[in-house]
């Protein structure tokens, strides 16, 4: 790679950009955009910014649609600033100063990647490439040949270039060949049917052993994307927490004494009564909030489609109305080509004016109406909705009741455990040997009565907090849904006056046009 430092660097500022894309010639897409007057950058699909002396990738933000970049032959010392380029297929990086991979994470698209000839030591961070066919990595400093074992999550990908890395010395060849099996090129020569079986033969059992490793750590991240999944379905539903003995485990999070004293060989059974009669509460709530978020989105999948019927039934008919007025202005307009009489135009235009104006009225009114109707089937679905939310939150309540009822229980059984055992403790009656941690609760009936209600009261607290998040989540998704139901509308209603208005003003430019050339 070619060494440079940072004073001899240019700069990609925006007369280089319009200078290199003018540079392309006129034949080209490129060339023909630089020639219009205001250079959109967005439009340029492809760009070439090799041998330019270029230090530091910047100021590409606006090429939004490119789709083929050249940095090669340069002084680029970091891949950066390509965020923005998420159309990009085709990246040359060759001749450069390139320590490492990175910065690729947005080119989603990406199918051609040269990296040919810089200082990278490391194949990593391509992992969003998923598309990639194309990769050239030679001339560079890889020393590992297990660095190819990386690319085996490159699925697509056909045509490899390894070679002038240290490690491609020897029969490296067949070592890549086997470990990828999509590969068709390696270093720009065809591999053979014959190479390819007999280099999965000389590393058939690194091969089984990898891919048995591919295949656990495919089933672990099947695992993770449907515990994903679920915690999204859960939280939607405001059922999340709840599912496993979360809620439970989480009331003695911070309750110091409890645990204890729920080891009591009196309370051991209670307490696993307890937890179970107190996790069936909660499965039935998650079962109960799963059905309620598919009622809700069915009720929302139906309003939206009697708003869709509702737009495209408006859509016709202004359509229509559309149509009909052009045909007729097509019609008169043709007419008058074959008139010369002045006072004969002037009123076949005021009767084209007159109908514009019916037809603004007509498509005023069509619009009127729609909004007029969008307003009650908006109101309609948010009553309907408000009805759903309040059913839903008062069988929460029900449910965080059900719960708070077997904690009072269990903490009245736990209380009447306690003083019995401080009873025994004091008359110095008690048979088994306490733990000294709970030995020190015992000291006196304050002390264990302070710890059991302590231990009553932080366990009200997490179900209430847990109680107060779901009906607040509820509330605030509901007002929420609407708020942008009712904007939405508002702002569908601005587009559609300002789309008839702006029809209107250009056909009234029109034979304004028409009237001036006329005299």
């Amino acid at each position: 790679a070619v060494v440079s430092t940072q004073s001899t660097g240019t700069v990609i500022d925006e007369d280089l950009l319009k200078q290199c894309i003018e540079e392309q010639g006129t034949a080209s897409e490129a060339g023909r955009i630089a020639k219009k007057e205001g250079l959109d950058f967005s439009e340029v699909e492809s760009l070439r910014l090799d041998f330019k002396n270029i230090l530091k990738i910047d100021n590409l933000w606006f090429f939004t649609n490119l789709v083929k970049l050249n940095l090669d032959n340069n002084i680029i010392e970091k891949i950066q600033n390509l965020d923005s380029l998420i159309h990009l297929e085709w990246l040359d990086l060759s001749f450069n100063n390139i320590e490492k991979i990175e910065g690729l994470d947005k080119l989603t698209k990406l199918k051609d990647l040269t990296l040919y000839n810089n200082q990278i030591t490391v194949l990593e961070n391509m992992d969003k490439l998923v598309n990639l066919h194309v990769f050239s990595i030679g001339n560079n400093n890889l020393s590992q040949i297990d660095n190819v074992v990386y690319l085996r999550r490159f699925r697509e990908l056909q045509c490899l270039n390894v070679a002038g890395n240290p490690f491609a010395e020897g029969d490296y060849k067949s070592y890549v060949v086997a470990h990828l099996p999509s590969i068709t090129y390696l270093d720009f020569r065809l591999v053979s049917s014959h190479m390819r079986e007999e280099a999965i033969t000389q590393y058939q059992d690194a091969i089984d052993v990898i891919e048995h490793n591919e295949r656990d750590d495919q089933k672990k991240q099947e695992k993770e994307v449907a515990r994903i999944a679920e915690e999204k379905e859960l939280r939607e539903a405001f059922v999340d927490g709840l599912m496993s003995g979360q809620l439970f485990d989480d009331l003695f999070i911070e309750d110091v004494d409890g645990p204890k004293l729920n080891l009591l060989p009196q309370m051991i059974e209670a307490f696993e009564l307890y937890k179970s009669k107190f996790c069936k509460i909660c499965e039935e709530l998650v079962s109960f909030g799963l059905k309620e978020a598919q009622n809700r989105e069915r009720e929302k999948t139906m309003f939206q489609s009697a708003v869709n019927k509702a737009k495209e039934a408006d859509k016709v008919q202004g359509v229509a109305v559309i149509n009909e007025f052009l045909a007729y202005k097509k019609k008169v307009l043709t007419e008058l080509g074959q008139v010369s009489d002045a006072r004969v135009i002037d009123a076949k235009i005021s009767e084209l004016q007159e109908e514009l104006n019916t037809v603004w009225d007509t498509l005023m009114g069509y619009e009127l109406q729609l909004a007029e109707q969008l307003e009650e089937v908006n109101k309609d679905f948010e009553r309907t909705m408000s009805d759903m939310s309040g059913t839903f939150t008062e069988t929460v309540q029900n449910y965080f009741t059900q719960c708070r009822e077997l904690e009072l229980m269990h903490h009245d059984k736990l209380t009447e455990t306690a003083l019995l055992i401080m009873e025994k403790v004091v008359k110095n009656e008690l048979e088994e040997e306490l733990p000294e941690d709970l030995r020190l609760l015992f000291v006196d009936k304050d002390t264990i009565t302070n710890a059991v209600n302590t231990s009553h009261d932080l366990h009200n607290q997490r179900i209430d907090n847990k109680e107060d998040d779901i009906v607040t989540r509820v509330g605030n998704s509901k007002e929420s849904y609407n708020a942008r139901i009712s904007e939405g509308e508002v702002q569908r209603n601005r587009h559609r006056v300002a789309e008839i208005n702006h029809f209107l003003e250009n056909i009234r430019d029109e034979l304004e046009q028409y009237e001036h050339l006329d005299r």
